[in-house]
């Protein structure tokens, strides 16, 4: 037995009556009506405010982690809130650019960049290349111009473990992104790159993992560079994204505006007066502002538990399946009544393992054709859907002031087969 969903795990702007949810001030019902489910749903005055209160927290040069989820749409809300926009795939570049982002507000990451992407960094004139390796300094070497100067980040591993998933755990030792200040590779990097012609070293990167749920390991990470970067004329430190959100009743996580305050404050003793501070955050913006709408298509009881179907599954977000993640459930016709029953949700995928929610609570009364929706969807869930199955990516809606507007369409047929020869 559950109650009603915890508000605090919906967008700002929700209201809950009897038979419906308003987000935005526009029915969830009347929009999966309208735009077929899945459907994901975000809450515009939500992201807005969210990238505005990053931008407070830190200095120019903070930036929204494009792959949390990127369209147009989104980075336009960034860059006008003040924010740069952080890219690790020409992609990804391609895309921001094509939304009228200007290149010098551009961060450019990848733990393998290509000749063509670091050439095209280049030429554009990024407003920082966040270096990751020694053979992409080699390649830095051959293609960078006196002329036209880049400015670089050097990606550090501080050595901190911070308390998350394995798989997006990345500031420890062991891992495939940065170099080591324990090994010297950190300082034999910065080295090369002060030294080299047409590249401007400026700053160093750490960025130590996703979904952190408390500053402690931020604040270790500080004191780490601290001692680093001492001497070494360095003018940024950019402590990358990772502060998680609560995804189930009774998780809690700071503010964006909290973690920036500690981050700042660990910098105020253990790095140099005047250093510029920055941050990545994606998750911390856009996750708690989406939600997904889906149709329950079956009903199966069987001895163990009873599965509930819906219309779409690891397609629109795999991270159940990648990293066990818990989501919470409502019934959008519903939204008032308490959820008496458990469900295990389900996807449409010829896959077991195809779990949205393992133990979902819904109402008694919620049955085949009805909308439930899963909160806390708006990071890692459109940006890593995929057409397994030969599904189509559904459609993505914003909504304010009681007007939704698409930003994405859902694919087609058509758009599946295009690819083919």
């Amino acid at each position: 037995m559950a109650a009603p969903i915890d508000p605090r795990l919906l967008p700002t702007n929700v209201t809950m009556i009897e038979g419906d949810v308003l987000i935005g001030g526009v029915s969830l019902t009347q929009l999966a009506a309208k735009y077929l489910t899945p459907l994901f749903v975000y809450d515009e005055d939500m992201l807005r405010a969210r990238c505005a209160e990053a931008a407070a927290a830190f200095d120019d040069g903070v930036a929204f982690a494009s792959k949390s989820f990127l369209c147009g749409a989104m980075a336009k809300i960034a860059v006008d809130a003040g924010l740069c926009i952080d890219v690790a795939t020409e992609g990804e570049m391609d895309l921001v650019l094509r939304a009228g982002v200007r290149p010098d507000r551009v961060i450019v990451h990848g733990n393998n960049k290509s000749e063509q992407e670091l050439r095209r960094a280049i030429e554009l004139g990024v407003h920082r290349l966040i270096v990751d390796n020694f053979d992409e300094i080699d390649r830095l070497e051959r293609l960078a111009d006196p002329a036209r100067p880049v400015q670089c980040l050097l990606r550090v591993t501080p050595g901190v473990e911070a308390h998350t998933h394995e798989f997006v755990r990345t500031g420890q030792e062991d891992t495939k992104f940065g170099l080591s200040i324990q090994r010297g590779d950190a300082a034999r990097a910065w080295g090369r790159l002060r030294s080299m012609s047409g590249v401007e070293a400026v700053g160093i990167h750490a960025h130590i993992g996703s979904q952190i749920f408390d500053t402690t390991a931020f604040e270790a990470t500080i004191s780490i560079l601290g001692d680093f970067v001492r001497d070494l004329g360095v003018r940024e430190v950019c402590v990358g994204g990772g502060i998680g959100v609560p995804y189930v009743a009774g998780e809690m996580a700071p503010s964006l505006t909290e973690w920036g305050a500690a981050v700042r404050a660990a910098a105020n003793i253990h790095l140099p007066e005047g250093t510029r501070l920055t941050a990545e955050p994606g998750r911390s913006i856009v996750a708690a502002a989406a939600v997904t709408v889906y149709k329950v298509g079956a009903i199966k009881p069987v001895a163990q538990r009873t599965y509930m179907a819906v219309d779409g599954g690891m397609s629109d977000n795999p991270r159940p399946v990648l990293y066990g993640s818990g989501y919470e459930t409502f019934a959008v016709g519903d939204p008032l009544a308490e959820r008496s029953e458990a469900y295990r949700v389900v996807g449409k995928h010829c896959e077991s393992g195809d779990v949205l929610v393992d133990e979902a609570w819904l109402p008694v009364s919620t049955g085949v054709d009805d909308l439930i929706a899963t909160p806390v969807t708006g990071a890692y869930g459109y940006s890593m859907a995929s057409n397994y199955n030969r599904v189509p990516r559904p459609a993505v809606v914003f909504v304010r002031d009681g007007v939704d507007r698409l930003v994405l369409r859902r694919e087609t047929m058509d758009d599946l087969f295009r690819l083919e020869v």
